[in-house]
Order: C-alpha cells, then sequence, then structure tokens
C-alpha cells in the first residue's frame, strides 16, 4: 500500500475504530495493577492484536514482539528505511476500570457515540499504534528509517523500558526525532503540542500495630491507631489546610517565565478548572493562572487506594491491626524525581514502634520539551491550521511519561515532539474515557507532515 493509497480520515472510520475497539475490550492491565499479567495473557494478547493489525496494513513494515525475561513485551516497528531514525512511542498497557461508568458504557465494551469512542484505553495510549503506522504509510513509508515503540508498562511508571532500550541501543542508535502521542491538550479546537511533564512518585505504605484486630473498647485509647500514624504520616508532607507540600526536595525552583507568560495568556481563554466538580467545592486556588500553574508545574499529593479499611457497612466495633494507603505525588518538571523519592522516604517515619512498610513504584522524572526547530515548528503549524483554522497550542501537561526524560538525557540534542488526543472528559484512568476521533485523525496528520 503506497502513501497515495491513503485517506487518512477514511481510515479512522474503515482500519483503525474497527481494530481499536477490538483493542479496548482486551483488559491488559499494566503490571502494577495486576501481578499475575503474565499468566493471565492479556498484555500479549494486545501485543499480537496490534502486530497482526500492522502487518496487514503494509507486509513490507517489520513487525516484531522483543521479549525480554520478566518484562512486559514492547512492539517494535520498523520500516527500513536508512540513516538516524525518528523514533515514535506509545503504550499498550492499560489503567483499571475504577469507579462507575455511566448507563451504557463499561471499561471493556467500545461504544461509539459521534465523535467519541468510550473504553479503557481508547484515548490511553491505544489509538497510538495505529495513528502511527497509518501517518508513516501516509507518508509514503519514508526512505529515512522510522521506529514505532509501543511499550506495556507506563501505566507503572515504565519499570521495563529502560530495560528493553539497553536491548536495543544498537538498533535505535541517535532518534533525530521523537515523537510521543501519549499527551494532549486543553481543548479539541487545535492541535496541541506538550511543552513540560510533571514528575511522579507512587508509594504504597502500611502501617502494623497489631497481630489481629481487637475489640475498640479494649485497645482503644492504648494501642496507637494505624490510621492515625499514617495520617500524621501524610502531615509531614502535606499541609492538610491547603494542600501545599511541605518537603523542600518535592517543590523545585519556579516557573520559568516564558511558560508562566504562556499560562497567564492560556488563562485567558480556558478560565475553568475543566474538573467535574460538586457544586459548591472551594478550588484550592481561585486564580484561573495559579490553577494552570498548579497543574503543570505544581507538586501535589493524592491518595489513590487504600486497604485495611472496610466497608462502612461492614466496620464494627474494631481496633484495626493495620492501614494501607497508596499515594500519588506529582512533582514539578524541574525536580530530581531520586532524591525527591528519598525525601519522601525519610519523611515516612514513626517514633511509636509501629511497623512501616513501603513499597515503591518506579520514580518518573519530569521533562521540559527543548525548543523546535523551524522547519518541525512550520509543519505542526501548517497542519493545526489545515483541520482548525488555527495554530497549535503549547502546554504543560500535568502526568508523566518517564520515555522522554530518559531519551533526553541520552540524546540531548534529539528534538521531541509530544502530542496526543486527551483533552477535556476524554477522562484517561477514570470512568468514561473516551477518545474524540477528530482529534485522533489531526494527530495521524501531524505524523504524516512529519515524516514526509
Amino acid at each position: 500500500m503506497s502513501g497515495a493509497d491513503i485517506d487518512i480520515d477514511a481510515a479512522w472510520e474503515k482500519r483503525i475504530i474497527p481494530a481499536l475497539s477490538d483493542y479496548t475490550r482486551i483488559p491488559c492491565l499494566s503490571p502494577a495493577f495486576d501481578p499475575d499479567w503474565e499468566e493471565r495473557g492479556a498484555i500479549a494478547t494486545a501485543a499480537e492484536l496490534l502486530a497482526a493489525w500492522v502487518k496487514d496494513q503494509d507486509p513490507a513494515l517489520t513487525v516484531e514482539i522483543v521479549t525480554l525475561p520478566g518484562r512486559t513485551p514492547l512492539l517494535l516497528i520498523d520500516n527500513g528505511g536508512t540513516g538516524e531514525p525518528i523514533v515514535m512511542y506509545g503504550h499498550m498497557d492499560k489503567q483499571p476500570p475504577l469507579g462507575e461508568w455511566r448507563s451504557g458504557l463499561g471499561p471493556w465494551e467500545p461504544v461509539r457515540e459521534g465523535d467519541l469512542l468510550y473504553g479503557r484505553g481508547t484515548a490511553d495510549d491505544g489509538y497510538a499504534t495505529f495513528a502511527a503506522v497509518t501517518g508513516l504509510l501516509a507518508a509514503g513509508g519514508g526512505r529515512g528509517r522510522v521506529l514505532v515503540l509501543i511499550e506495556a508498562s507506563e501505566e507503572s511508571g515504565s519499570p521495563d523500558l529502560s530495560a528493553h532500550l539497553e536491548n536495543l541501543k544498537e538498533r535505535v542508535g541517535t532518534p533525530r526525532l521523537v515523537i510521543c502521542l501519549d499527551s494532549g491538550g486543553l481543548s479539541y479546537d487545535r492541535l496541541w503540542l506538550t511543552s513540560s511533564l510533571r514528575g511522579n512518585v507512587v508509594a504504597t505504605v502500611k502501617v502494623d500495630v497489631l497481630t489481629e484486630g481487637i475489640h475498640s473498647g479494649q485497645g482503644g485509647g492504648v494501642v496507637p491507631s494505624s490510621f492515625r500514624i499514617l495520617r500524621r504520616m501524610l502531615s509531614q508532607i502535606e499541609d492538610e489546610t491547603n494542600g501545599r507540600i511541605l518537603l523542600p526536595e518535592l517543590q523545585g525552583a519556579g516557573i520559568p517565565d516564558a511558560h508562566r507568560a504562556n499560562l497567564t495568556a492560556l488563562a485567558v481563554e480556558f478560565p475553568d478548572s475543566a474538573a467535574p466538580v460538586v457544586d459548591g467545592l472551594h478550588l484550592l486556588t481561585p486564580d484561573p493562572v495559579d490553577r494552570l500553574i498548579a497543574r503543570t508545574w505544581g507538586a501535589a499529593l493524592e491518595v489513590t487506594g487504600a486497604d485495611g479499611l472496610p466497608k462502612p457497612q461492614d466496620g464494627g466495633n474494631v481496633l484495626r491491626p493495620s492501614t494501607t494507603l497508596k499515594f500519588s505525588l506529582r512533582l514539578p518538571p524541574d525536580v530530581d524525581a531520586q532524591k525527591a523519592t528519598d525525601a519522601l522516604v525519610s519523611a515516612i517515619t514513626t517514633d511509636e514502634g509501629a511497623h512501616v512498610t513501603i513499597d515503591l513504584e518506579a520514580a518518573a522524572q519530569g521533562w521540559i520539551a527543548p525548543p523546535l526547530e523551524p522547519a518541525i515548528a512550520a509543519r505542526l503549524s501548517a497542519v493545526s491550521e489545515e483541520r482548525f483554522g488555527r495554530e497549535p497550542g503549547f502546554v504543560g501537561e500535568g502526568g508523566s511519561i518517564p520515555f522522554l526524560a530518559d531519551l533526553q538525557r541520552g540524546f540531548p540534542g534529539t528534538q521531541f515532539v509530544a502530542t496526543g488526543v486527551l483533552g477535556p472528559h476524554s477522562n484517561a484512568h477514570g470512568p468514561n474515557e473516551s477518545l474524540h476521533i477528530p482529534m485522533g485523525k489531526a494527530v495521524t496528520h501531524a505524523v504524516a507532515e512529519l515524516l514526509r
């Protein structure tokens, strides 16, 4: 199939959406959420589905599912070109269902409503393989070398990616351009480019005070509460009155002037929080500029899971033996994630003799995008103008993509384009995740233009 044969918009309707729907049905949870992922086989099923689809598009593409002992697989697609490669990146692993999806929707059954395709992994990041390969073929396949890397541990902090990159370092060489398809923006009316990403530290902390639960009338006021000990630990990390992070190693040097000026301009256009808050909720800051800065350059803590706590209807008068909390700490883009992790561990202390267990996921380093070369910027501008009638937008993202920081450290001269389909109400990681199909088409056009 030649590039001239491909109408990207038609390919989305006829080739991509049916295959993406099949992928949506696969519960390929990231290893952090499915320790038995290898035995369960869902990630392998997703990799095989994606590989088969790619081979069906163009047999001339080399498609390989790369495996390493004890690691999630990586899908490697090679166009067979020569020279320093352009590398495109995405991931195939998913977050858990999380919460109640609205009536008629579910995490593992794709549902299309107009421009939206609902289902877990549609936007984060199942569409990436399809957009990367379709864009490559629409560009004619290219004589220069193009590699597509689709990993399977991103939602766990990419603990397996560095091993794959080390294994493939001779084949990858030195990329001249990296296109990341795992990001997004503030709206669906222009192409969005990511100017920065926050880092992330995820920790699960368990506090044990008893070998078994006892009647609260016997132990209350005598045995320290495991919940209270954990609550005090969190207070050493975060000011509970305003959400401010207290540890200096987690705070960063502050947002650069150019990024502040860009967010100040964006706040005029996007004054709302874009979060589904309940009526009457007081946000942490009333100022739209400060809100954008907080979500892109601020440190923040959120408790994302708990154990040892029965449901209210099951909670008896028992002093529980232990409490476990899982929490996620978002870090400013310029914070050293390893130093932040060390400071966090030091803050999780108690002098009450309780047994404390800390389980850390791989720390994700933040990232600041280097300036784009004029030719690359011009291509992206042309796509945004053609598809939407306006210039691209630049904004920092509150999430993390460890791959970009890792590559930037190893290849400081490489150009990076981070874009994607995640926008308002796409709800990655939450219930009712959806892909905005016109944005998916636009990103695919951008890929094709960059590869041409």
